[in-house]
C-alpha cells in the first residue's frame, strides 16, 4: 500500500537523510519526494510503498522524531507595512519591538519611492496571536501600520510556510475538517510540484484555486440563487433549467408521468438543490429518483449518490467505477490535471455513486469512427431521443441527446451557450481553464463534435439544452 507523508523538517543539513534511513530500515520504498526551499522551507511531503505493518511502524518513528506534520493552523506568518521616514534609522525601533516580542522575521522588503516616507513590508512568524494585537498596538505609537491580508496578495510576498497558510485559508473558506485539510495538502503540493516541473510560475494558478473557492462559499445557503426557468414541450411535457452560479446545469424533465433528472451539479450545493428538488416535486421524497448524466465531470456528478437509478454510457459507467474503487477517473489520468481535480473534489465535497446504483441502456462502442455516433435511443414520456456519443473532444463517455419531433437536443458540455451565461456563471467558467489547461480533453475533436450536434438538426426552429448557461433557440 502507499501512503503520503507532509512532514515538517528541521531546515539544517541531513533531515532528509535522517527519514530515507527511518524508511529504509523498515524496508520502506520512496516512490515519490517534493521539496523546494524557495517555496516552503519546512515542508517535505514523501510518497512511501510498503506494507501496513511497515507503514504503521514509519507512523511512530516519524512522531518520534518530530516530522510528523499535523496541524496547519498553530503557525502562520502575519504580512505587515510599516510606514518609516525616510531617514537614517528608522527602521531600527521597529526592529527592536520585534525583537522584545520575539518575533521571528521571515520576510523583509522595502525600497524608496521618492517621498519622504518608505514602506517597509516584513514576514513575522507567529504562533501566538495574542501577542500580535499586543505588539501592533505598541508599533503604532512608532509609526502607521498596516496589516496585508495574506490570501489578497497577487504574488505570495512571504514563502517559509506557505503550504500552511494557503491550506489554512482554503479548508476555512470551505469549512473542511482537519482529515480533509491533510488531503489537500497533498494535492496542493502536487499541483505546484506540476507546476515546477513544467517551469510555469504558481501565482496565477493557486490564485484562481482560492477565487474558485471564494465563488463556491459565496453562493453557499441563502446565497444561493440559480436561475431557473421552464420551457414547456409538446402537449404533455415540461422541462424546468436549474442554472446554479457554479457548476452544471441540472434539467428536471416530467412527461406524462415520469420524471428525469440530467446532471446534477456540485455535491456542496446539496441541501440547497434538495429544498429546490421538494419545491418544483412535492412528492419528491416518494419517487424513485432517475438521473441521466451526461459525462463524469466533478460539476456534473455531484449529487449522484442521492439518486436510485443512474443512467449513463458504458464509458461514463467505467469512470464512475473507477472513482468508487479509489482509482483515477478520466481526468486523473492526465498528470497535468489530476491535482486539481483532486482539490475541486475536496473542495466540493465530491463522494463518488455506488456502481450497483448506475445502468447501461446503449452499446460500447470501444472505437468511435466519427465525432458523434449514433449508439440507441432513449425514451421518457412522449420524448424519443437518438443518442449519440462524443469522440471524447469534451471527456469519454460524453452523450448527446437529440429528439427530432419535438426538436430538442441535450447537449451537456460538447455544446453550450457561452453567451447566454448569467454574470455568475461567467466569473466561474474562467477559472476552469487555468486550473486543467482547458476544459476540453481535445480543443479541436470537441470543435468537430459542437458542429457535427448541428449537422443532425432538421428543418425547423430548435431548443438546445447545454450545461451550462440558457436554452440556445435555433432555427435550421
Amino acid at each position: 500500500m502507499r501512503k503520503t507523508y507532509a512532514t515538517s523538517m528541521p531546515n539544517h543539513i541531513g533531515a532528509f537523510l535522517k527519514a530515507s534511513q527511518c524508511f529504509a530500515a523498515l524496508g520502506v520504498n520512496i516512490t515519490r519526494v517534493s521539496y523546494n526551499k524557495a517555496v516552503d522551507s519546512h515542508m517535505l511531503f514523501i510518497d512511501a510503498e510498503g506494507t501496513e505493518e511497515q507503514l504503521r511502524e514509519a507512523d511512530a518513528q516519524l512522531e518520534q522524531i518530530g516530522y510528523l506534520h499535523h496541524d496547519t493552523k498553530k503557525t502562520s506568518i502575519v504580512l505587515i507595512e510599516f510606514t518609516l521616514r525616510d531617514v537614517p534609522g528608522s527602521v531600527t525601533d521597529v526592529l527592536t519591538l520585534i525583537r522584545d516580542f520575539n518575533f521571528n522575521i521571515s520576510y523583509i522588503s522595502s525600497q524608496e519611492n521618492g517621498t519622504d516616507y518608505q514602506y517597509f513590508k516584513m514576514g513575522l512568524y507567529v504562533e501566538d496571536f495574542d501577542k500580535v494585537a499586543r505588539f501592533l498596538k505598541e508599533a503604532q505609537q512608532l509609526c502607521k501600520v498596516r496589516v496585508i491580508d495574506y490570501n489578497s496578495l497577487e504574488k505570495v510576498y512571504d514563502n517559509s510556510i506557505f503550504y500552511n497558510n494557503y491550506v489554512q485559508g482554503l479548508s476555512q473558506t470551505m469549512e473542511l475538517s482537519n482529515t480533509v485539510s491533510q488531503a489537500l495538502l497533498v494535492h496542493v503540493n502536487l499541483a505546484m510540484q506540476t507546476l515546477d516541473e513544467q517551469g510555469l510560475s504558481p501565482y496565477r494558478t493557486f490564485d484562481s484555486i482560492r477565487k474558485f473557492a471564494d465563488l463556491l462559499k459565496a453562493s453557499k445557503g441563502s446565497a444561493f440563487a440559480p436561475r431557473i426557468s421552464t420551457h414547456f414541450v409538446g402537449e404533455n411535457t415540461v422541462i424546468t433549467l436549474i442554472e446554479p452560479p457554479c457548476g452544471s446545469n441540472t434539467m428536471v424533465i416530467q412527461s406524462k408521468g415520469e420524471v428525469l433528472f440530467i446532471d446534477s451539479g456540485y455535491a456542496c450545493y446539496q441541501e440547497e438543490m434538495l429544498s429546490i428538488f421538494r419545491r418544483i416535486l412535492p412528492n419528491f421524497a416518494q419517487l424513485r429518483k432517475k438521473i441521466l448524466v451526461t459525462h463524469a465531470d466533478v460539476d456534473h456528478c455531484g449529487l449522484l449518490p442521492l439518486f436510485d437509478e443512474i443512467i449513463a454510457s458504458a464509458k461514463t459507467a467505467h469512470c464512475l467505477a473507477c472513482e468508487y474503487a479509489g482509482e483515477n477517473g478520466y481526468r486523473e489520468q492526465n498528470p497535468l490535471h489530476k491535482p486539481y481535480i483532486h482539490i475541486c473534489k475536496i473542495l466540493t465535497s465530491y463522494q463518488p455513486a455506488n456502481p450497483e446504483t448506475i445502468t447501461v441502456p446503449w452499446e460500447d462502442v470501444p472505437h468511435l469512427e466519427s465525432p458523434l455516433t449514433s449508439i440507441g435511443v432513449f425514451d421518457v414520456g412522449e420524448l424519443h431521443f437518438d443518442v449519440y456519443e462524443g469522440q471524447g473532444g469534451h471527456l469519454p463517455g460524453e452523450i448527446v441527446l437529440i429528439d427530432s419531433l419535438h426538436r430538442i437536443a441535450i447537449t451537456g458540455d460538447v455544446y453550450i451557450n457561452m453567451h447566454g451565461l448569467t454574470s455568475e456563471q461567467a466569473a466561474y467558467n474562467q477559472y476552469a481553464p487555468i486550473l486543467m489547461t482547458s476544459v476540453d480533453t481535445d480543443p479541436k475533436l470537441c470543435a468537430l463534435e459542437r458542429q457535427a450536434v448541428l449537422e443532425r438538426l432538421t428543418a425547423g426552429k430548435w431548443q438546445i439544452f447545454g450545461a451550462h448557461g440558457f436554452k440556445k433557440e435555433i432555427t435550421v
